[in-house]
């Protein structure tokens, strides 16, 4: 039988739950199961006084899961399924998302749906769809002093109590660009139905590899999302006087300081999701976000002569 890996958010009661009764069940049917909390896929957050909070992309794989893995299942909402994807992505492993959170935009299933699913996970019922994802990095005297793995979007923007930021931006060979804002969004296609989208950023299919650049909030009309090749690195320098703060996957990040440099580019690393029926993006926008529902005109409840 095969090896298979459970990641759960042990914040959350039902999920914690759910996670030991099917490894009792896996482990039943004579499944190797491993399991591991979502925590150690938390990047979290630095303070003035711990400018940089940081683990190596690949010092986040939870102790037994590797390759030889068929799969994993992932217990818990949008962000558990974040966390756990910058945990196992250098592993190639293909996840399955279980919904015990609210939205579940990126989950595949229910907690209720499990005993089916798990029948046709075991018979090798699923396809997997890849999503690109984002290496992240900062670079401070031409050294790499922080990185992480990025599936939604890496944001950078001013403290609460500092005035509107300047950026320097320079995507792959084409002319450095200056934005001023209270910040900017680099987007994955995953990621522009989240931060981007509240932003004024397009949303973009999940097949289609571009990037996306949004201005926060920008000092000026002429400053609008972009939408670009994914194969373009992207190199962001502040131009500004006091400290930023970078956030990734609204999980955690570092200060940037004046003198630093972010470097954004597509990671080698994609997000296997396990999908168990075709994959259906419109249908999960009208499902979760209301896009293209029919408009339906309200009767009023005057009466007219």
């Amino acid at each position: 039988m095969p090896k298979i890996g459970i990641i759960y958010n042990n914040i959350k009661p039902i999920a914690t739950r759910v996670a030991h009764e099917l490894k009792e069940q896996l482990a039943s049917l004579g499944c190797e199961v491993c399991m591991a909390t979502s925590f150690s896929g938390i990047l979290g957050y630095a303070r003035p006084e711990n400018p940089l909070c940081h683990t190596p992309v690949d010092g986040l794989v939870p102790p037994g899961f590797d390759e030889t893995m068929a799969f994993g299942i992932v217990l818990g909402g949008d962000g558990t399924v974040l966390a756990a994807f910058r945990q196992v992505a250098p592993c190639k492993l293909p996840l399955l998302a279980v919904n015990t959170g609210h939205m579940g935009f990126l989950t595949e299933s229910y907690v209720n749906q499990l005993p089916k699913v798990l029948e046709q996970l075991l018979e090798g019922n699923y396809r997997v769809e890849k999503r690109s994802m984002l290496t992240v990095r900062v670079c401070r005297n031409d050294e790499a002093v922080w990185e992480a793995l990025c599936l939604n979007e890496m944001v950078v923007h001013r403290e609460p109590l500092t005035s509107m930021c300047h950026f320097e931006i320079k995507i792959g060979q084409h002319a450095a660009v200056d934005i001023a804002a209270d910040g900017v969004i680099v987007s994955t296609p995953t990621g522009s139905t989240a931060y981007s989208l509240s932003a004024g950023g397009p949303v973009v299919t999940p097949d289609v590899p571009v990037l996306q650049l949004i201005p926060i909030c920008p000092h000026s009309l002429a400053s609008r999302a972009l939408v670009f090749s994914d194969s373009e690195p992207v190199k962001i320098f502040p131009a500004t006087p006091n400290p930023m703060i970078m956030v990734v996957d609204g999980n955690g990040g570092c200060y940037i300081l004046p003198e630093d440099r972010i470097e954004v580019e597509r990671s080698p690393y994609s997000a296997r999701f396990i999908r168990l029926q075709r994959p259906e993006f419109f249908r999960i926008l009208r499902e979760k976000l209301g896009w293209g529902l029919p408009h339906i005109a309200k009767p009023t409840s005057v009466e007219l002569p």
